[in-house]
């Protein structure tokens, strides 16, 4: 394109003035004329018929009619008043309704005149009337650029409050064509065009504002999805080059005595083939000289922490500190306790650091850490803080790194000379299209297989008259000396939503399940932390049977006995959240069961997510499903709904044009890192004019 011509500030163009421009650039965040070309329609209409006013039909549809305004009048009603002109053809009248805008409206109507009027009619009074219709003289009609289907921009109430109408966005984007002409230039290389039998750039923003017909809208649709996923594709993956050619990292060139007596004489039990992969992905990006930078997903239960320790004895061969960071104190405890077991036999330091560990024990670790007596750290936020000084850390492990901010990943970086290498673990499954555009200046690897011996967890769905079967159910279990969670959505009862709540529940059970026979822990979100903790420990050490909870329990508790789930008022919780309570049990070598209680009313989406875990336990086959039901934006949490400001393309709608597009910007980048090829000319400008106006940033956090 004409960079220079396109980023000319919007107030220029014929048509819209100072007024005008700040509401544009304030609602639709259109600044030049650039971001208008790039305003695409929401929808289009056909406007190829014509209606005579004897052939409507009280349907509500918006209709196209040809006629003259006969006479105009002003109707007092309750409040204030409206507007009302005889509209006639030679079949018959009808009205035409304004109830604001009426002084500009009565000046600038011509009578008798012939105009095209659009828009939805009501039937009253044995007529048909037209509230507030587009206009057009027939003369002026005919003559604008035109097209079988009308465009519908995305609008706000503001605008149309003040009259820029989807006809005004219509008009000023025909204006932006016809000054415009031949100024559009190609922004993919010629091989590309070809391979993929795309239209030209010029011919895709023409027929996406002015489709001539369906086939050259679906052309256009196709080329400028394919060219917005190419380019935020395109800058994911140079980012990744970069970041590996520039940004140095500790190289850790051997694998000495932790790693391999922990793997000849302590492994607890084989590694499974996904595991192994990974290692060995892992062992790479530690032997080279860039950062390593990889995010690491695995289902819960599949071996993730077994991985994570045999990277930090790499690390530790070669003489550095690790750190691995935790968003919960209940998860970076557990993952201290699982790893200092592990690390006993070898000799290791390893230390624990959260919110609540004493002043005295901080002292302790600080000095330790500096000196390089402590090996290893795990914690939580705590870790952050500037007082936490490292020797030499040479990897940090982050576990859901979706729970911390930008920021905060960004201190763990500067407690050394150089970054340290980074590992970012996540038990909760990414669709393979969205780690694409979200994770896609990371490198992926994926344990896609849960360790041997671990039997599927059966899950059912049992609507609430069934509570009595499943009240003995759970007898049944506990009698085997197996253990049993019941979580619930709510803490205090809610006065809109009718669902047991955590106190209620609590009462029920206990009446249900008397002492001394049974042994009932609580925990929620607004105990203290030492009382949730010691509950927790009761559960733990099998002190209780029963663990009556909120959600505070979805990620980290690791209690091998407890073999049943049962989530009340499951309709309340989203797929993700129902997987990972679901992978609290089937922990142990006994046969787990997860029970999701509901009432009778269900609404669809509720419906599908109950299905989707009866029949499903893969973890990606459900990320994709909650995908689809809530849309990337949700998932991803507000941190990264920013990464999806996608203009035309739809991650989910359109993910084989996006692995296309990735494979194709691979491709590019692979043959030619420097885009200096006379082939990719159109691709480097388009590039650097897109980072040069940060354009591309609106795409990617």
């Amino acid at each position: 394109m004409n960079q220079n011509f396109f980023q000319t500030p919007i107030d220029y163009l014929k048509g819209v003035g100072p007024n005008r421009a700040g509401l544009l650039r304030k609602e639709l965040g259109i600044h030049t004329y650039q971001d208008l070309m790039h305003l695409f329609p929401s929808r289009y209409l056909d406007r190829t018929k014509y209606y005579k006013i004897s052939q409507l039909q009280r349907t509500n549809a918006e209709v196209q009619v040809i006629g003259k305004i006969t006479h105009i009048k002003t109707v007092q009603q309750k409040s204030g008043k409206r507007l009302v002109a005889t509209f006639i053809d030679e079949s018959g009248k009808m009205e035409l309704v304004w109830f604001r805008g009426q002084k500009w409206i009565q000046e600038n109507l011509k009578l008798n005149k012939a105009y095209v009027i659009f828009g939805k009619t009501n039937w009253f009074n044995g007529l048909f009337s037209m509230p507030h219709p587009e206009m057009e003289l027939l003369e002026v009609h005919e003559k604008n650029i035109r097209s079988a289907m009308q465009a519908v921009y995305p609008s706000t109430e503001m605008l149309n409050s003040k009259g820029i109408s989807n006809r005004v966005l219509n008009t000023l984007m025909q204006t932006l064509f016809l000054e415009s002409k031949n100024k559009v230039t190609e922004t993919l290389s010629k091989s590309m065009l070809e391979e993929l039998q795309l239209i030209s750039k010029s011919e895709a923003l023409f027929n996406i504002h002015f489709p001539q017909n369906q086939s050259l809208l679906s052309s256009a649709q196709y080329r400028l999805k394919f060219e917005e996923l190419f380019y935020i594709q395109l800058q994911l993956l140079r980012k990744n080059l970069l970041h590996k050619s520039k940004i140095k990292g500790y190289s850790f060139t051997k694998v000495g005595g932790y790693f391999n007596t922990f793997f000849k004489e302590h492994l607890p039990f084989n590694l499974t083939s996904a595991q192994k992969k990974v290692i060995k992905e892992i062992r790479h990006d530690l032997g080279s000289n860039a950062q390593m930078n990889r995010l690491l997903q695995g289902d819960v239960g599949s071996g993730k922490t077994i991985v994570a320790l045999m990277s930090i004895l790499i690390a530790l061969d070669n003489g550095f500190q690790a750190c691995l960071m935790a968003p919960t104190e209940i998860l970076s405890v557990q993952h201290y306790n699982g790893l200092s077991l592990l690390c006993n036999e070898l000799n290791i330091s390893i230390s624990l650091l959260t919110g609540s560990t004493k002043t005295s024990s901080r002292k302790k670790i600080h000095e330790n850490l500096e000196n390089g007596n402590l090996q290893v750290l795990i914690g939580t936020h705590a870790l952050l803080e500037d007082k936490v000084k490292f020797k030499n850390l040479g990897l940090a492990i982050i576990d859901e790194q979706h729970r911390f901010g930008v920021a905060q990943r960004s201190k763990l970086w500067h407690k050394n000379e150089l970054p340290p290498n980074v590992l970012v673990m996540t038990a909760t499954p990414i669709p393979r299209t969205l780690a694409m555009s979200v994770y896609g200046d990371l490198d992926i690897s994926v344990i896609d297989e849960l360790p041997p011996g671990r039997k599927a967890i059966k899950t059912v769905h049992r609507f609430d008259s069934n509570r009595l079967n499943v009240f003995k159910f759970i007898r049944d279990e506990v009698s085997k000396g197996r253990q049993v969670y019941i979580v619930y959505p709510l803490i205090q009862e809610s006065e809109v939503l009718d669902y047991k709540d955590l106190m209620d529940g609590y009462e029920s059970i206990s009446r249900d399940f008397p002492l001394p026979n049974y042994q009932i822990s609580i925990v929620h979100g607004k105990m203290k932390p030492a009382d949730k903790e010691f509950e927790m420990n009761r559960f733990i050490k099998g002190e209780t049977n029963i663990m009556v909870a909120t959600t505070v329990i979805e990620v980290g508790v690791d209690v091998p006995n407890a073999s049943v789930m049962i989530v009340e008022s499951a309709e309340r919780f989203g797929l993700s959240q129902l997987h990972q309570l679901r992978g609290r049990v089937g922990r142990g070598a006994e046969q787990s069961y997860c029970i999701l209680m509901t009432s009778h009313k269900l609404s669809a989406d509720a419906k599908t997510r109950l299905e989707t875990m009866v029949k499903t336990s893969d973890g990606f086959e459900i990320a994709e499903v909650d995908l689809r039901l809530r849309g990337p934006g949700d998932l991803m949490g507000t941190q990264q709904s920013g990464v999806l400001n996608l203009r035309i393309a739809d991650i989910i709608k359109d993910h084989e044009i996006l692995k296309i597009a990735r494979s194709y910007a691979r491709q590019v980048l692979t043959s030619d890192p420097s885009l200096s090829s006379i082939e990719n000319q159109a691709i480097k400008s388009t590039f650097i004019q897109l980072v040069k106006y940060k354009n591309i940033w609106n795409y990617i956090s």
